[in-house]
C-alpha cells in the first residue's frame, strides 16, 4: 500500500480482555515501511478518514471522540456539509459536531428499547445517510437491530420488528449470551445505503445480509450464503464508484476464516473479492474513498492486514506490530 495512508483501530475484546496488548490507533503513511503508534493509551473501535479531507482522521476510543468521556464506535460525515459530523456510542447515543469535531453536542436520547441483555452495553455500530434525503440515516445496533432518523439525529424510530419476526424462523434464530433467539438478528454490525440503488438500505448481522426497500418496515433475506460458504456478516462498504458494493462475511465473531465478496449488480449476486487466507474473523473492510483500486481488510486476533492497489488482482501482508489486540476498524486514504 505504498500510495495510501493506512489507520487501524484496536481494541481487546471478544474474550481476550484479560490479555496484556497494544490498543489504540496505528498509522503507516504512504512509502514508510512500518507502522507507528500514534494514539495508545486507549482501546479504540472505529477509525475514520473525512471523506472530503484526508488530514482529517477521527478516532472513537473508550473515552469518547478523543478526547472524550462515552464509548465512541461509529462516525459519518455528512454527505452535503463536509463540517456536519455524527458519532455514535455505546450505550445507544449520537453525537454532531457542526465544526469538523472541534465541538460536539449529544443529541437527544434515541429511546431504543433494550432487546437482548449482553455483557456489553448496546453500541450504534455503523451509521448510513440517504444520498437524497441528507436529513435520512440509518443505524446499525449491536445487540438491538436498526433505527432511523428523518430529521438529522433529532429523533430516531425503531426499525427492528421485521428483523424479530424474521427472528422465528428456524435458520435465524441464534442464541449465545443473552436469553433470546432474537439475538443474531439484532446482532447489527454495519449498514450501508448504495448510491446506485439509494432506497435500498443493506444491513450486516450476524445471520447474513438483510436489505429494505421500505424505509426499515420490512426487511428481505439477501441470502447470501447462496454465494458464500461463511455468512457472519461483521462490515459492508460502497466503493469509490458510487455502486460497487464489498461485504466482509466470516463463521462468527470469534472465528479463524472470512473473506471479502465484491456485487456489481446492487446485491443480487456476490463474488469472492479478496484473494487471502485470514485466521480471524473478518472485521473491516476498507475501500479508497475515490480509488477502485485501493482497499484494506482487517481480521483479527494476529494484527492481519492485507492491501490491494491493483484493483483485488494482488493482495499485500501488512501486518500490525506483534502484541495488537483485535482489529476493529480499518481506514485509507
Amino acid at each position: 500500500m505504498a500510495q495510501s495512508n493506512m489507520y487501524a483501530a484496536i481494541a481487546g475484546y471478544v474474550g481476550r480482555a484479560g490479555q496484556v496488548g497494544h490498543v489504540g490507533v496505528f498509522s503507516r503513511q504512504a512509502g514508510a515501511e512500518s507502522w507507528t503508534h500514534p494514539l495508545s493509551e486507549h482501546e479504540s473501535y472505529v477509525v475514520h478518514v473525512h471523506p472530503t479531507d484526508a488530514t482529517v482522521v477521527f478516532a472513537g476510543t473508550k473515552d469518547g471522540v478523543y478526547p472524550g468521556s462515552r464509548q465512541i464506535w461509529s462516525f459519518l460525515v455528512d454527505q452535503h456539509d463536509p463540517k456536519l459530523v455524527y458519532a455514535g456510542g455505546s450505550p445507544i447515543s449520537i453525537y454532531r459536531s457542526e465544526d469538523t469535531g472541534e465541538t460536539w453536542k449529544e443529541m437527544p436520547d434515541p429511546g431504543m428499547p433494550d432487546r437482548a441483555v449482553m455483557p456489553f452495553a448496546c453500541r450504534v455500530m455503523r451509521m448510513a445517510q440517504h444520498p437524497n434525503k441528507p436529513g435520512t440515516i440509518f443505524a446499525a445496533l449491536e445487540v438491538n437491530g436498526c433505527m432511523r432518523t428523518d430529521n438529522h439525529g433529532e429523533s430516531w424510530t425503531d426499525r427492528s420488528a421485521d428483523l424479530i419476526r424474521l427472528a422465528q424462523k428456524p435458520h435465524l434464530k441464534s442464541k449465545i449470551v443473552s436469553d433470546t433467539h432474537n439475538e443474531g438478528m439484532l446482532d447489527g454490525h454495519a449498514i450501508a445505503i448504495n448510491p446506485a440503488d439509494p432506497d435500498a438500505v443493506i444491513l450486516a448481522v450476524r445471520m447474513g445480509l438483510f436489505e429494505t426497500r421500505d424505509g426499515g418496515e420490512t426487511w428481505q433475506d439477501m441470502e447470501v450464503g447462496r454465494f458464500s460458504p461463511t455468512t457472519y456478516g461483521r462490515d459492508i462498504k460502497v466503493g469509490a464508484d458510487g455502486k460497487t458494493l464489498f461485504a466482509a462475511l466470516s463463521v462468527a465473531a470469534a472465528s479463524h476464516d472470512g473473506g471479502v465478496y465484491r456485487s456489481t449488480d446492487k446485491g443480487a449476486t456476490w463474488t469472492r473479492f479478496d484473494k487471502v487466507q485470514v485466521h480471524g474473523t473478518v472485521m473491516s473492510v476498507a475501500p479508497h474513498a475515490k480509488d477502485m483500486n485501493r482497499m484494506a481488510i482487517g481480521a483479527r486476533y494476529e494484527g492481519e492486514v492485507y492491501g490491494t492497489e491493483d484493483g483485488g488482482a494482488t493482495w499485500e501482508a501488512l501486518t500490525l506490530p506483534a502484541g495488537v489486540k483485535d482489529i476493529y476498524s480499518l481506514a485509507i486514504a
